[in-house]
């Protein structure tokens, strides 16, 4: 028996895709606007390329930030490379995309959250549901609300 249609792996690809076209919009184009993005990435993931003493400050992740300063940005089919500024310091990364844990554009209020999900037995339980992506951006805060009290009457 199948295990059914992956609706959440089908998800991150597709949100994947989205900030791949983004990414190569911006190199051909460059940032317009306000337009910038926070990138977190996960610095252990396999092909992630960072200096190794960014990778020593940061561990485990670290978020980017494209906006005023990057240089040489060129996007393939599995990530993107870009030299950002790091204390007075270019530095070339490469990115996975699969590597990126959230994707935020502050400037338009966008963000993508991509969860990880772990199975610990994959092989034993088919009722695994993938881990849902999440959109970062926060709700607007309600106005008041207005309470009927009638319920409340004799």
């Amino acid at each position: 028996m199948t295990r059914g249609i992956d609706y959440g792996n089908l998800m991150h690809q597709a949100m994947r895709g989205l900030i791949r076209e983004v990414m190569i919009r911006t190199a051909e184009q460059g940032l317009p606007g306000a337009h910038h993005f926070f990138i977190t990435l996960n610095t252990q993931y396999p092909g992630v390329e960072m200096a190794d003493w960014l990778k020593a400050r940061y561990p485990d992740e670290i978020t980017i930030v494209i906006q005023h300063w990057f240089e040489n940005l060129a996007v393939d089919e599995q990530g993107f490379a870009v030299t950002l500024n790091f204390g007075n310091q270019p530095e070339p990364l490469y990115v996975p995309f699969d590597a990126i844990s959230t994707f935020v554009d502050p400037s338009v209020e966008f963000g993508l959250k991509f969860e990880t999900h772990v199975d610990e037995d994959d092989d034993e339980d088919e009722d695994d549901e993938e881990a849902p992506m999440l959109h970062s951006v926060p709700e607007a805060p309600k106005a008041g609300e207005v309470v009927s009290l009638d319920k409340f009457r004799k």
